[in-house]
């Protein structure tokens, strides 16, 4: 009887329910503490849009930050005796920097360039449509990048190819994409109603959905792009 109980332990409901309390806030804990040197300068800088470039640049660390959090919450163990988040986000972030900010920074420096032409959009004299053009290609693109970002934090693609999936999924999987959107809804209400500190502070449970809405796009990947 002692085995049969020594066996079942940390495989209930409560004992699964644990260790992703467990997972989620040593993910977070660890994300928040790689994206630290960012996270800092941001709020060293004046909500001006002058700023958005050093903005960009403040957001850099987050990139492989994202990644590594990914890479450990998908990893993550479910039973209670078996649990390495901290190990599975170390190894994350080794794997993935590299990769996530090729296309981290890229897809920041874009961002920057619409959200700086909007902020000054009476300037560019241009009709009032441009700015919903711009507004939408903004949207698109942060939906493109959450992709790109789980594509590159579970899978090994050069680059360019992790874009043009991300493309893919981005057209053809519709419900991941609108799972996407919303976390996006989400995040930005979370900024505007309450406080900009508080999608930060949820950041391992928004990440955690994410890859929930991405689980289509990660099986078909698994078995039609890798061997």
């Amino acid at each position: 009887m002692s085995t049969v109980r020594a066996s079942a332990f940390g495989t209930g409901a409560l004992s699964r329910a644990c260790a992703l309390i467990h997972t989620l806030l040593t993910v977070e804990a660890l994300l928040l503490l790689a994206a630290s040197p960012g996270l800092a300068g941001l709020l060293l800088l004046r909500p001006d849009p002058a700023h958005l470039p050093l903005a960009a640049l403040c957001l850099l660390p987050l990139g492989p930050a994202l990644s590594a959090a990914l890479y450990a919450l998908h990893h993550r163990g479910r039973d209670l005796t078996e649990l390495h988040p901290a190990r599975a986000f170390l190894r994350g972030w080794r794997l993935n920097a590299r990769p996530a900010l090729a296309l981290w920074a890229p897809l920041l420096a874009w961002l920057t360039v619409i959200a700086f032409t909007l902020t000054h959009f009476a300037a560019t004299g241009l009709p009032g449509w441009w700015a919903v053009l711009l507004g939408g290609i903004g949207v698109g693109s942060l939906l493109w990048g959450a992709h790109a970002l789980v594509l590159t934090s579970l899978f090994v693609f050069r680059a360019r190819d992790t874009a043009r999936l991300a493309a893919y999924v981005l057209l053809r999987h519709g419900r991941a994409t609108v799972a996407a959107a919303s976390l996006l809804v989400l995040t930005a209400a979370l900024t505007a109603l309450l406080t900009e500190a508080l999608p930060a502070l949820l950041a391992a449970p928004l990440l955690l959905s994410l890859l929930h809405g991405s689980r289509t796009v990660i099986t078909e990947i698994r078995e039609e792009f890798t061997a």
